[in-house]
């Protein structure tokens, strides 16, 4: 207790000296939380753009080929139809989900006096735990729907909530396009509004409502607890057969196109690792900007109490309890700095960053496992800032001390 009244006493008589090299350790802590946060936050973001799919799901698409092959000339449109949605259903047991799909991008969607523009989805029953649509009231579109080409519709909590307001949906009449479709189910989505503003029929009864013929745009599947080599390997056999089938050279990569979230997700992390990697850098880099200052400090201190120092060590003081007491200061200072920079930091970050939604960036927050980091280095560098004035105080020789001026 006598040692740290002691020090504080030392801090008390120099306060705006103290303050002044506080700030700048306060404000490396401050901006490092703030880096990490914000690195948090893009992360939280694209997470959230792949909560709506299955964790292993493959999308299928075809285009226009890109090479000549077997005397047909590069430029022709690849279709797939029903029958590559039951080639995969019938030959790949391995597929846990399976929906065929094509877009109608901003239909009209009517009720009474109520209407507005949505994405219109037409599916097979398994487009539901592909999509990770979550049922709030009805059902889903189910096999007989398909079987019977019914004209049902379900819909997102958006569409939901903008055309129907406080009336319940479930067998109301909705038109879109002119075409009237019984509404049988409302989905929420974890992916937000933009998943929510959708519209899901059965595929078969949109390919006939819609003039589309047996016409599928794109085929989605998921797959089992695979690994990202086995997902390739899934993409490569799926281009192999369906070159055969469709007739395209198998080196063409405009012919198919094939894209799983999971990998683009893993490309995606690895980069943010990196932004992680180096917001540390910068962070630690302004850290020891304040420890330099921290350090100097600390060597006029040490410079200041020469003859203390030197009165102390002849009367019996060891060089551990000079080091001991210059490191305490030293720590004191920096840790008592850092963590008011570390408050400030998750403060800001709590209160401006809770309401940050959007689709690259959301909710920017620094973890327990950041904090607990940011502690060791608060501790480390207290104690790296305090050790050179340390070591100088410690090799103080009484006899020169008490000569000092």
């Amino acid at each position: 207790m006598d040692l740290l009244f002691e020090i504080f006493a030392t801090i008390k008589k120099n306060k705006l000296r103290t303050i002044l090299t506080g700030l700048s350790v306060a404000w490396g802590i401050f901006m490092l939380v703030i880096l990490l946060g914000a690195g948090q936050g893009i992360r939280n973001g694209i997470t959230k753009q792949f909560l709506n799919k299955a964790t292993n799901m493959v999308m299928i698409r075809t285009d226009i080929t890109g090479m000549p092959y077997k005397g047909m000339k590069a430029g022709r449109r690849i279709k797939m139809t029903n029958a590559d949605y039951e080639y995969l259903k019938d030959n790949y047991p391995e597929i846990e989900e399976i929906s065929g799909e094509f877009m109608i991008w901003g239909a009209e969607v009517v009720y009474g006096n109520e209407y507005g523009s949505y994405g219109i989805k037409a599916v097979h029953p398994g487009n539901q735990g592909l999509e990770l649509n979550k049922m709030v009231s009805g059902r889903y579109i189910n096999e007989r729907d398909l079987e019977e080409t019914r004209k049902v519709a379900v819909i997102g909590n958006v569409v939901k909530r903008e055309l129907f307001k406080e009336v319940d949906p479930i067998g109301k009449y909705i038109k879109i396009s002119g075409v009237t479709f019984k509404v049988v189910g409302v989905y929420s989505d974890d992916g937000g509004e933009r998943d929510e503003s959708m519209v899901y029929l059965p595929i078969y009864t949109s390919q006939k409502v819609f003039n589309s013929g047996t016409d599928v745009r794109r085929l989605n599947v998921n797959l089992p607890e695979y690994n990202l080599e086995q997902i390739n390997e899934f993409q490569e056999r799926i281009k192999k057969d369906f070159s055969e089938r469709l007739v395209f050279d198998p080196e063409d990569t405009r012919a198919i196109i094939t894209r799983s979230p999971r990998t683009e997700m893993e490309k995606i992390y690895g980069v943010l690792s990196g932004i992680e990697i180096f917001i540390w850098v910068i962070g630690i880099g302004t850290i020891i900007a304040g420890i330099v200052g921290v350090s100097n400090i600390m060597m006029i201190v040490v410079k200041e109490r020469t003859r203390e120092i030197g009165i102390r060590k002849a009367l019996g003081a060891t060089p551990f309890n000079v080091v001991k007491q210059i490191l305490i200061e030293a720590v004191i200072i920096t840790g008592f700095s850092g963590y008011l920079g570390l408050l400030t930091g998750v403060l800001v970050l709590e209160t401006v960053g809770k309401d940050i939604q959007s689709e690259m960036f959301s909710q920017p927050e620094v973890d327990i496992t950041t904090a607990l980091a940011t502690t060791v280095v608060l501790v480390v560098a207290g104690a790296a800032a305090g050790f050179v004035p340390a070591m100088r105080a410690a090799s103080v020789r009484p006899i020169e001390a008490l000569n000092e001026n």
